[in-house]
C-alpha cells in the first residue's frame, strides 16, 4: 500500500513552522538587526526578559501541541483497539473501521489492513463452511446409498447359507456376513460423526450420577463380555459417587464405544477392568489386549474415538490413553 502522507512528518512539521521557527526567527532578527522601542534601542536586560519570554512561549507551546496530537492519536487507537477488543470477547468477527482515504497516515493504513484481514478472515471462513456443508452432504448421501448394496449382499449370503456346501465355504461366508456387519457399523459411526460435527446431534447436559450410568452401561454389556470369555474385573462404589454435568446418553455411548473397541480389538487379552475413582472423578477403563498400534485397532476404532473424543470435548471432559503391547487403559476424567 502506498503510503500518502506521514502522520509523524506531519507533527515535526507542525511544531517546527508554528512554534520554533517564528521564535527562533525574531531572535535571529534581535541579534542583527535590534529592536527599538519608540525609537530606544532595547538594552541588554530588556533583551534578556525577551528572549526568556519567547523560550517561555516555546516551552508551553510544545506541551500543548504535543500534548493534543498525542491526545488525538490515543484516541484513534484506542478506537482500534475497541474494535478487536469487542471480537475477542463476542467470540466473532470485528467490523470493518472507518477510514480516511483522503490523508491515509500510518493509523489509517492500520486500519485499512485490519479492514483487509476481516475480509480474508469472512471468505474463507464462507469457503469453509461451504466445503464442510458439501462434505457432510456426501457423506450422508454415500452412508445411505450404500446400505442398499449391502443389503441385498447380506440376502445374497443368506440364500447361500440355505445351499448344501464345504466348511470352508460356510467360513467365508460367515466372514463375508462379519464384514459386511462390520462396514454398516463404520458407516453408522460415520454419519453419526457427521451429525456430531454439523450440531444436529441433541446434547442435553444434566447433573448424571456417574456410579450409577457405569454400572448400568457394565450391566448391559455383561453378556457380551461372559460370551466372549472375558474376565471382568469391576470396581465401582457402592455408596459413594459423584456427578458431571454430561449428557447421559452421550456418556453411555462413550462407554460403549470403549467396550466394543475392546470386544472387537482386545478379546484375545480375556480380561477387562473397569473401576470408578470417586476422590480422583475417574473413570478406568483397562484391558491386555494387543495394544493401540496394533493394525486392527488402525483399521477400525478411529472414527468411534473420534467421536467419543468429541463428545468428552463438548461435556468439557477428556479421555487419557494408555497403550503398549500389554494393552490399552483409558481414563476419562475433566478437562
Amino acid at each position: 500500500m502506498k503510503q500518502t502522507k506521514s502522520l509523524f512528518r506531519r507533527y515535526l512539521k507542525g511544531h517546527f513552522l508554528f512554534i520554533f521557527f517564528p521564535p527562533i526567527l525574531l531572535i535571529f532578527l534581535s541579534a542583527f538587526i535590534g529592536f527599538s522601542n519608540n525609537g530606544v534601542q532595547l538594552n541588554t536586560l530588556n533583551l534578556f526578559y525577551v528572549t526568556l519570554l519567547l523560550f517561555g512561549f516555546i516551552i508551553v507551546a510544545f506541551v500543548v501541541m504535543s500534548w493534543l496530537f498525542f491526545l488525538r492519536l490515543r484516541k484513534r487507537l484506542t478506537s482500534l483497539q475497541e474494535v478487536m477488543s469487542f471480537s475477542a470477547n463476542h467470540n466473532s468477527f470485528p467490523k470493518p473501521i472507518s477510514v480516511q482515504t483522503d490523508r491515509m497516515d500510518e493509523i489509517d493504513q492500520l486500519g485499512s489492513s485490519f479492514n483487509w484481514m476481516i475480509q480474508q478472515l469472512e471468505d474463507s471462513r464462507k469457503r469453509e463452511y461451504e466445503e464442510e456443508l458439501l462434505r457432510h452432504r456426501l457423506i450422508a448421501n454415500l452412508s445411505h446409498d450404500l446400505r442398499t448394496p449391502l443389503t441385498i449382499l447380506r440376502g445374497h449370503i443368506t440364500r447361500l447359507n440355505k445351499e448344501s456346501m464345504s466348511l470352508e465355504g460356510q467360513d467365508s461366508l460367515a466372514e463375508m456376513n462379519h464384514t459386511i456387519s462390520r462396514v454398516g457399523d463404520l458407516m453408522d459411526d460415520l454419519l453419526s460423526y457427521t451429525l456430531l460435527t454439523s450440531g444436529k446431534h441433541p446434547f442435553h447436559p444434566v447433573s448424571t450420577d456417574i456410579v450409577r450410568l457405569v454400572r448400568a452401561s457394565v450391566a448391559e454389556w455383561y453378556p457380551a463380555f461372559e460370551e466372549k470369555e472375558i474376565q471382568l474385573d469391576v470396581d465401582l462404589p457402592t455408596e459413594k459417587t459423584f456427578y458431571w454435568e454430561a449428557d447421559p446418553k452421550w456418556m453411555t455411548r462413550v462407554l460403549d464405544n470403549l467396550f466394543q473397541n475392546i470386544l472387537r480389538h482386545a478379546a484375545e487379552g480375556k480380561y477387562t477392568n473397569i473401576v470408578v475413582d470417586v476422590k480422583k472423578e475417574l473413570i478406568i477403563v483397562a484391558d491386555r489386549g494387543p495394544g493401540m498400534d496394533n493394525s486392527s485397532y488402525e483399521g477400525g476404532s478411529g472414527i468411534g474415538l473420534s467421536i467419543s473424543n468429541y463428545m468428552l470435548k463438548k461435556m468439557k471432559l477428556k479421555a487419557d490413553f494408555t497403550s503398549n503391547d500389554n494393552g490399552t487403559r483409558v481414563a476419562i476424567g475433566r478437562a
